[in-house]
């Protein structure tokens, strides 16, 4: 059974696919499924149960009638078309935080691995990294940078990078022994060639693994940095934005809470999923069990 036949025969990767293929498919066509701009206020819908329909104010100053599948918030804005843009939000941190820390992690792992001299300089530094607590350092760095989806990006990332580090770093110091590299520096091969066409795509896979940890972790990391205020404006429509807002009439509107939960919870399901599939997968040693 070749690789691929492997992947579609794993259960967990073809559930968290079809979920994020799904929530991929909501993102991208979320100016279609949206109902309304989700940034439109009517203070005549304010806390709009469930299911309710009514004439809603538009932005040229006409009304329609409108159907709110969540429900309004205390804005009068609609929470359906809030949360589908916010899935765009969320699945663009999570894949740019991925691509971002795997990116810079390896080649400081490769780096630190192969090189002796390098090594105790990069470890050690990402050692004091990983002593500050994750979403601690985050917050300071969006503190530090501002509250724009390129700085949340970095300062998810940042917290990320020691662990891609030291992942590329164990695989390099098994590698580099390996008796292909040894008969590489035996024929002059230039060390970046050696990085790059005999290290690298040996730690390829364990790095895609990991990758879908990192978006996971900043999917949620995003969620709960707009909850706690620390995130992205309130105006731009995120998952953790929403249940921010809607916290503090809980007891009376739990959707507004329970409605982007429900995105949230799948989406970071789907991903650790996918990546422990993968793992299973591409990994031999849980191949073999």
């Amino acid at each position: 059974m070749n690789t691929w036949q492997q992947l579609v025969k794993n259960s967990a990767i073809r559930f968290g696919a079809i979920v994020m293929g799904i929530l991929v498919f909501v993102s991208i066509f979320a100016p279609w499924l949206g109902t309304v701009d989700p940034s439109l206020m009517d203070s005549s819908h304010i806390n709009t149960a469930a299911g309710e329909r009514g004439a809603f104010a538009l932005a040229d100053g006409s009304s329609a009638m409108h159907a709110f599948w969540f429900g309004a918030d205390s804005f009068g804005r609609d929470i359906y078309s809030r949360v589908l843009y916010g899935t765009r939000v969320s699945l663009l941190v999570g894949a740019s935080t991925a691509v971002l820390a795997i990116g810079i992690g390896a080649v400081l792992g490769m780096l630190a691995g192969y090189f002796r001299v390098l090594d105790a300089i990069f470890m050690r530094f990402m050692d004091g990294l990983m002593a500050i607590p994750s979403i601690l350092l985050a917050i300071a760095l969006v503190a530090a940078l501002g509250a724009q989806v390129w700085t949340l990006v970095v300062a998810i990332a940042i917290p990320e990078i020691p662990r891609v580090t030291r992942l590329v770093r164990s695989l390099v110091l098994t590698l580099r022994e390996e008796p292909f590299v040894e008969a590489a520096k035996a024929l002059a091969t230039p060390t970046h060639m050696i990085l790059l066409r005999h290290i690298l795509p040996n730690a390829l896979a364990p790095l895609i693994v990991q990758g879908t940890f990192v978006a996971a972790s900043a999917v949620l990391t995003e969620a709960v940095l707009s909850f706690l205020g620390l995130g992205l404006p309130s105006d731009i429509p995120t998952w953790g934005n929403i249940m921010a807002e809607g916290r503090v009439q809980f007891s009376q509107y739990p959707g507004n809470v329970l409605f982007p939960a429900m995105f949230l919870v799948p989406a970071v399901l789907a991903i650790n999923l996918l990546g422990d599939g993968l793992r299973d997968v591409l990994d031999p040693k849980f191949a073999k069990r």
